[in-house]
């Protein structure tokens, strides 16, 4: 398999695959800086070579997560990664009791100590894990199936939450509908939702996802999950999504009118109904959002008219604006699969990975935002 043909298969299997968890917003969020927002710095988390990362989670300036790949090329030795950023360095953080590739999608924390990651497990099962800087160790949920996957995960003081799809409960059924596993003190429960598709990225009782022709969007409901209704968008599908209350929530993707041809989508919700946002003209794929807590929101992702500039949407009162960062020596491409708000410092930090001219990887940690330290190399 030659390198190019594996870029193209990496690019789809990030694009569709990945989600992305949501930080916690800060209880006061600060106020917008008074100076002009810019890029600050691109760096990495230093993972092994032709690596990426697929999420990233602030809980503060010192405490910051991010999971993904490193390897991807090599059977034998491709292997996810858990990193860990204390306002110094990123470390590398242990992964237990696994035996093989473990492919990490999704990473969210209900505090310090209490961290979770998704993914998938070399044995065919969805991947679930549970740590702090520590180390992480599996927790098998029974109910899970093979074949089953999770993509995203939302966690809470004794709740966690996590989302993917997988064959219906229900016997008399073989659709693939959206699986919703759910973990409070220590008891959990498989679900499945009302409607058939994929959830990519699950908050605050909120899963967004596709039925494979359309976005999909499933809100709680005591104990089950219902698909909402969403504006009609043939093509379209969601990978994140950003709740600020009950009232005020962003959930971005695409539309796929064919090969090489996606638009970047944007549905906002008010309280009672999911709209399409109006965005600036733009080819963009987009991956993940974030917010301040405040009506302010950055979506992530990735631009093929100006592949090698790190690409972002920013929203505050009701307008979006195209920031673009830039263009770094060597890189053929930039693409941001995931993006966190810093509380108390004003920044966004998003992150995923570069392709340079040789078509090797690297995984980058773009940061963005006046008063943003620029994380450093370890």
């Amino acid at each position: 398999m030659t390198r190019r043909f594996q870029r193209r298969a990496l690019s789809l299997i990030l694009a569709t695959s990945v989600a992305w968890s949501q930080v916690t917003p800060a209880a006061h969020a600060d106020p917008r800086p008074a100076s002009v927002e810019a890029w600050e710095k691109s760096t990495s988390a230093r993972l092994v070579a032709d690596g990426s990362l697929s999420d990233v989670l602030a809980l503060s300036a010192t405490n910051v997560w991010a999971v993904g790949q490193q390897q991807i090329w090599d059977v034998w030795k491709n292997r996810g990664t858990i990193r860990h950023w204390d306002g110094t360095r990123w470390a590398e953080v242990a992964i237990r009791d696994t035996a093989g590739t473990v492919n990490l999608r999704g990473v969210a924390a209900a505090s310090a100590s209490d961290v979770w990651a998704v993914g998938d497990g070399v044995d065919g099962l969805p991947y679930l894990a549970h740590g702090d800087t520590g180390g992480f160790s599996r927790v098998r949920v029974e109910g899970l199936w093979a074949g089953d996957w999770l993509g995203g995960v939302d966690a809470r003081t004794g709740r966690v939450v996590a989302v993917g799809s997988g064959k219906s409960r229900d016997q008399r059924s073989n659709k693939m509908v959206g699986l919703v596993v759910v973990g409070e003190d220590g008891r959990w429960t498989v679900r499945d939702t009302d409607a058939e598709g994929a959830l990519y990225a699950v908050a605050e009782g909120i899963a967004v996802g596709d039925t494979g022709t359309g976005p999909l969007i499933v809100h709680e409901s005591g104990d089950t999950w219902k698909a909402v209704p969403v504006p009609d968008i043939p093509g379209g599908y969601l990978r994140d999504v950003q709740v600020d209350s009950s009232k005020r929530a962003m959930a971005v993707g695409g539309v796929y009118h064919g090969p090489g041809d996606v638009e970047p989508l944007v549905l906002s919700w008010n309280g009672k109904r999911w709209k399409r946002e109006k965005l600036p003209a733009t080819a963009s794929r987009l991956y993940g959002v974030t917010g301040d807590g405040k009506g302010r929101y950055w979506a992530a992702g990735y631009d093929p008219a100006q592949p090698v500039e790190p690409f972002m949407l920013r929203y505050e009162k009701g307008d979006w604006e195209i920031i673009r960062g830039g263009a770094a020596r060597g890189r053929d491409s930039v693409r941001l699969q995931a993006v966190t708000y810093l509380p108390g410092k004003g920044a966004v930090w998003a992150v995923g990975h570069a392709v340079d001219t040789a078509e090797r990887y690297t995984d980058v940690v773009e940061s963005f935002g006046a008063g943003s330290p620029p994380p450093k190399d370890s």
